[in-house]
């Protein structure tokens, strides 16, 4: 244990060294280490808030990196030996995130320290009711939790739940900084997420790999684990990164300002990791019981690296951006409630040429098809089949949702309540009609081996999900199918849609609900993926009535709406264009009830489909049956005819 700690603390000091180095570079080349014009808070709070910050950052990477790995590759002894890393990760997240609020507040609001009842106030007052106040509050509540979780609950199940409660804590800062100021909000916000998570897993991870896992046999087991996180962690990295540099960078000229220079410096940093990662270490992978000592020095080397990118990273985010010239343009209402100008009118054409880009999603989806893909590569390269009707459905459903929350229905979203029906009835009907056939459940229970050594892999982690009691309920046809038909009510008629529209992490969640929601009302109906309920199909052909009615009647009570839902947004956009918003609402209501219905009916269809192939199924089995005892039972068949005949003659 005393040579664990120690191999720590030098990883500790690998990191901190690199991130020190650049941090101060950064700090002075980017202009944050001057006083600030209007309220000075002095050089201590200057430096010494950034410094925070980078301590909160390698913290986080270190809690959320380790239960990551934890979670996904190592087995009950190594999760063992995690457990101590991640709750003092933790715990540091936790003192250094509480010593940034207060430096933060301190800048913001350029008062100094006091004990008196105003500081006090006004320290509440910034968590309450400022939001940048507010989000970093949500990170240190978020890991508070998360100290306190990771010594209480240390098993399997319950380290996935502190893993994902570490992840919880990076979209607060995600939504800070930088991003809460830029156009495209939206973009860049799901950009700096993307940044964070890849971030912090890959870091964190690499971190507890090199500390505490890299003596014994299992060593290259892990290392081969790890490097599927790490591909994921660099393509993440690399594609919300130079999503970030271009919404900041307003011209071209700005990339020679100090901002532009040091991301081309952070660039540099991460391309190298990834040649490290590309070049060497998957060579090295392969011969790690006999060149140890050569992959752990690379190791070493990298972590020295990442250092270096997570310091760069920390004073860039404290650096000023370049001047955004259109900074003292008036903004129109369309701008001042969304914080994007109005887009052109809608036309039948912009409906194919009106992009509004939302990296986060364009990203899962594109995943998702790769792994589909390389999973089916995987069964045919060992001879097994996979039909072609399953990929080709999955990869059309991936290819619609790109389009839904990529297309127009997501630049039009929040401007035009039809556009919004549109983009609704197409996530929670005609993407799950897709997606469903593709049986991705089935393709990754077939391509992944089981693990035997305690861990759990994707498979595991997919099959436990897939057998909880939890599951088991929403999983099943009537609820599924009630909840998919109140799901409109209850959304559009409570605070939930305000919340949705207003709210950046309201309109992931509406995003997230409505494709959860329709996956298992439509895998209910014609899944072809295991699942604990088997209901008949009259019972099917109900439900899909049952959706189709409600779904009419939904359609025809916005039709006939005379009052406006969220007059003052929808009212309020100052379009010149396009119907009015009632008449607007009117047509979305309408979409919902005729268009809408038309998945239905495709359902309706693949039903009708599957209970004729199963009555097929079932009198070929009889007609088996019957061959095997040469006919007996339609001997006894006859045989029971004719008594029945001769008593009805007897009376």
């Amino acid at each position: 244990m005393r040579v664990e700690a120690s191999r720590i603390l030098r990883t500790i000091a690998l990191i901190a060294f690199g991130a020190l180095i650049t941090i101060f570079l950064g700090l002075v080349f980017g202009g944050a280490t001057e006083p600030l014009a209007l309220a000075d808070p002095g050089p201590a709070v200057r430096f010494g808030q950034p410094l925070t910050k980078l301590i909160m950052n390698l913290s986080m990477a270190v809690a959320v990196g380790t239960l990551v790995l934890s979670a996904f590759a190592a087995d009950a002894k190594e999760r063992e030996r995690l457990q101590p890393v991640a709750s003092w990760g933790a715990s540091l997240w936790l003192a250094s995130a509480a010593t940034y609020f207060v430096l933060t507040y301190l800048v913001v609001s350029g008062s100094s320290i006091s004990y008196g009842p105003l500081f006090s106030e006004g320290l509440w007052l910034f968590a309450t009711e400022i939001e940048l106040g507010r989000l970093l509050a949500i990170n240190l509540g978020i890991a508070l939790l998360l100290s306190l979780s990771t010594i209480a609950f240390q098993g399997q199940r319950m380290g996935a739940v502190n893993a994902a409660i570490a992840l919880a804590g990076l979209y607060p800062l995600a939504e800070s900084g930088h991003a809460s100021s830029d156009a495209g909000h939206s973009l860049a916000v799901n950009s700096m997420l993307m940044h964070l998570v890849g971030v912090t897993i890959w870091v964190g991870g690499l971190f507890a790999l090199y500390a505490v896992l890299r003596q014994g046999d299992r060593a290259p087991v892990l290392v081969a684990r790890y490097s599927t996180l790490a591909l994921f962690c660099f393509i993440l990295v690399a594609v919300s990164g130079l999503v970030s540099g271009f919404i900041r960078l307003y011209t071209p000229s700005d990339i020679f300002s100090a901002y532009g220079l040091m991301l081309i410096g952070k660039a540099s940093i991460l391309f190298v990791l990834g040649v490290i990662g590309v070049r060497y270490r998957a060579g090295l992978v392969k011969k790690i019981a006999t060149e140890a000592k050569a992959f752990w020095s690379l190791v070493g080397f990298e972590l020295f690296v990442m250092g270096l990118a997570i310091g760069l990273g920390t004073a860039l985010a404290a650096t000023p951006l370049p001047t955004n010239p259109n900074e003292f343009v008036p903004l129109t209402p369309a701008e001042i409630l969304t914080g994007d100008p109005l887009p052109p009118e809608l036309t039948e054409l912009a409906w194919l040429t009106v992009w509004d880009i939302d990296i986060l999603w364009l990203s899962i989806a594109l995943l998702a098809i790769a792994t589909y893909l390389y999973g089916v590569a995987r069964l045919r390269s060992r001879g097994d089949s996979w039909p072609v009707s399953r990929t080709v459905s999955w990869v059309l459903g991936m290819l619609v949702l790109i389009y839904v929350t990529n297309g127009a229905p997501n630049a039009y979203q929040e401007y035009l309540f039809s556009a919004h029906m549109v983009g609704h009835m197409m996530l929670s009907m005609l993407v799950p009609v897709l997606l469903v056939p593709g049986a991705p459940v089935t393709l990754i229970t077939r391509t992944q081996q089981a693990r035997k050594d305690g861990s759990w892999g994707l498979r595991e982690w997919v099959l436990w999900a897939v057998h909880t009691p939890y599951a088991w309920l929403i999983s099943h046809p009537l609820f599924a199918g009630l909840n998919f038909a109140m799901s409109l009510v209850l959304f559009y008629y409570t605070p939930l849609f305000r919340w949705s529209t207003e709210q950046h992490l309201g309109h992931q969640w509406m995003i997230v609900h409505f494709l959860i929601t329709g996956y298992l009302f439509v895998q209910s109906l014609i899944g072809v993926d295991p699942q604990p309920h088997r209901p008949g199909f009259p019972l099917k052909l109900m439900l899909l009535i049952g959706t189709m009615a409600f779904h009419a009647f939904f359609g025809l009570g916005l039709m006939s709406e005379k009052s406006l839902l969220l007059a003052d947004w929808f009212g309020s956009m100052g379009r010149t264009w396009g119907d009015d918003p009632l008449t607007d609402q009117a047509a979305g209501g309408a979409f919902a009830w005729g268009v809408g219905e038309i998945p239905t009916i495709i359902i309706t269809l693949i039903v009708v489909w599957q209970w004729s192939r199963s009555d097929d199924r079932e009198r070929k089995r009889l007609d088996r049956a019957s061959d095997r005892t040469e006919n007996q039972d339609l001997e006894q068949y006859n045989r029971m005819l004719e008594q029945i005949n001769q008593r009805s003659k007897r009376r």
